[in-house]
């Protein structure tokens, strides 16, 4: 059985939150790179290793996030570069390993249950006026909002900042996989986003 990075099992990794089991891939592979074989596939992307989704949101454009009364832009710095990505993943589950003893591919599972948000919020217009309804969010994209906002924290905390970008998507990751909302960006984003979807009732 081939393990990732020829360190981690992936047999032994449980997805606890029933409506996430289905769309977290821990299909065994050495090296998450499926060079975009998914792309052209409608709902391709569930059978993508979580590892790789992960690195692939590294990669993220988008625009400028406001933290800490200052505009980090995360977009361009990491484009196109998969190898950095992967590299910076493995590094940073080498540090998770030697700091808390465990599977980093465990941490990272149990990071995306809980910072996924189970209810969002939309806008809809009736007449000229909009206003905002609270939605339920599908399994699919409870996923990918957690992803991106472990990947977007571990690129604002990386930048213009002594700590590397493995060491600070470690830290993300192990915070997240804790639920301290305190320490980390994501459980603070989902919570941010279920309290306003609860105003919009």
């Amino acid at each position: 059985m081939e393990k990732l990075f020829g360190k981690y099992e992936l047999e032994s990794v449980g997805v606890s939150d029933l409506s996430l089991r289905n769309y977290v891939s821990l299909a065994p592979v050495a090296l998450p790179h499926s060079h975009g074989r998914h792309a052209k596939h409608p709902f391709g992307k569930r059978n993508v290793n979580i590892v790789e989704r992960l690195i692939n949101k590294l990669m993220r454009g988008g625009t400028g996030e406001k933290t800490s009364g200052k505009v980090i832009r995360t977009h361009g710095r990491m484009q196109g570069k998969k190898t950095k990505a992967i590299r910076i993943v493995q590094d940073a589950f080498e540090l998770l390993e030697a700091k808390t003893k465990k599977n980093p591919v465990q941490l990272l599972v149990d990071a995306v249950q809980n910072a996924a948000p189970r209810e969002d919020f939309t806008r809809v217009s009736f007449g000229g006026v909009s206003y905002q309804v609270a939605v339920d969010v599908s399994a699919q994209r409870r996923l990918d909002m957690a992803l991106r906002n472990l990947s977007l924290a571990a690129i604002m905390q990386s930048f213009g900042n002594k700590k590397t970008m493995a060491e600070a998507l470690a830290a993300e990751i192990e915070s997240a996989s804790r639920g301290d909302v305190n320490a980390s960006y994501a459980i603070k984003k989902r919570d941010e986003t279920e309290r306003m979807a609860r105003s919009a009732r």
